[in-house]
């Protein structure tokens, strides 16, 4: 006759179940720190090669060109950004001038537009509707940028030049204006999470006041979620800065120094795809000038997001 099975004691098991517990949780640990480190890790890979091939780069261009321009034998000042012309220029203003005007120009779009959509997704629509419409804003995030930057080469230009004389086929206007409609869904996704954000007593309490829906959104909430909402627009501005096939294709590639967004124009992105293409051989100057522009490019993201932090730490508010 066999023995029956004797259960282990209930103190026992628990002290199974917590061991087991907390290898798991180890393990889970060790595997997000792993995650991070690879994230790290990724970024320094990007400094170092950026940083390197520019400090190779400025081994064979003065900085003080590329920063300042150069002057000629005749005397006079020339500022260009020719690096793979004959008579090459290796100032960088003329790319850092088409990048933020057309910058400027997106965002004079996309701001009003984003906070107005924020606030009405916020305030006015109705839980049903915000659900319906929410998810259709943020399909514009989910076009191909190529798809904008020929929307508005083959559609917006040829609008535009029958109503504004002396428009360039290629031009930053047209570029500026198809990437504000493509950042509204960045600003107004993350404003519309700021203010849903503001706590409905406040809400309440301005309405037991008397005051309006529109004195509700425009002097309780909006002010109460403008760290969010600085923040979102300083993405957006890192969003255009940042972007590249929009401006190659409907902008142009002819970096000038000019305010007049009817010119073609050449930004800094669109000049890193151009190199891209394999037009220019691994070592030369044109070649490392690319490493330059793409570390330019990375400190005026990084200084954005530092700006991005200080704002959101100047207006955060807490509530208890």
């Amino acid at each position: 006759m066999t023995s029956p099975v004797i259960p282990p004691p209930v103190e026992d098991l628990d002290l199974y179940q917590r061991r087991d517990r907390n290898i798991k949780e180890s393990a889970i640990g060790y595997a997000l720190l792993f995650c991070a480190f690879v994230s790290v890790l990724t970024t320094v890979a990007i400094v170092y090669v950026l940083a390197s091939e520019t400090v190779s780069f400025f081994g064979k261009v003065n900085i003080g060109e590329f920063l300042f321009g150069k002057t000629l034998e005749n005397g006079s000042y020339s500022c260009s950004w020719t690096p793979q012309f004959a008579d090459k220029g290796f100032c960088v203003w003329p790319t850092v001038n088409g990048t933020m005007m057309v910058a400027l120009i997106a965002m004079l779009v996309a701001t009003p537009l984003g906070l107005a959509t924020a606030v009405y997704l916020s305030e006015y629509a109705t839980p049903k509707v915000g659900k319906f419409l929410r998810p259709i804003i943020e399909l514009l995030a989910g076009v191909p940028t190529v798809v904008y930057g020929y929307f508005a080469l083959t559609f917006i230009t040829p609008i535009l030049s029958k109503i504004i004389p002396g428009l360039n086929g290629f031009n930053a206007l047209s570029a500026g204006l198809i990437m504000g409609v493509m950042i509204i869904p960045t600003i107004a996704s993350i404003s519309t999470d700021a203010m849903l954000a503001v706590p409905r007593s406040l809400r309440e309490a301005a309405y037991g006041l008397g005051s309006t829906k529109k004195e509700v959104a425009t002097t309780v909430v909006f002010p109460a979620a403008l760290s969010g909402i600085c923040a979102a627009i300083i993405l957006g501005i890192s969003r255009a800065v940042g972007e590249t096939m929009i401006v190659a294709i409907a902008a142009g590639q002819r970096p000038v120094l000019t305010l007049d967004p009817r010119q073609t124009v050449g930004t800094m992105t669109a000049y890193i795809a151009q190199v891209a293409k394999g037009d220019s051989r691994v070592g030369s100057v044109e070649y490392q000038a690319l490493f330059a522009v793409g570390m330019t490019l990375f400190l005026i993201t990084l200084l954005l997001n530092i700006i991005s932090k200080q704002i959101s730490k100047r207006f955060q508010e807490t509530y208890e």
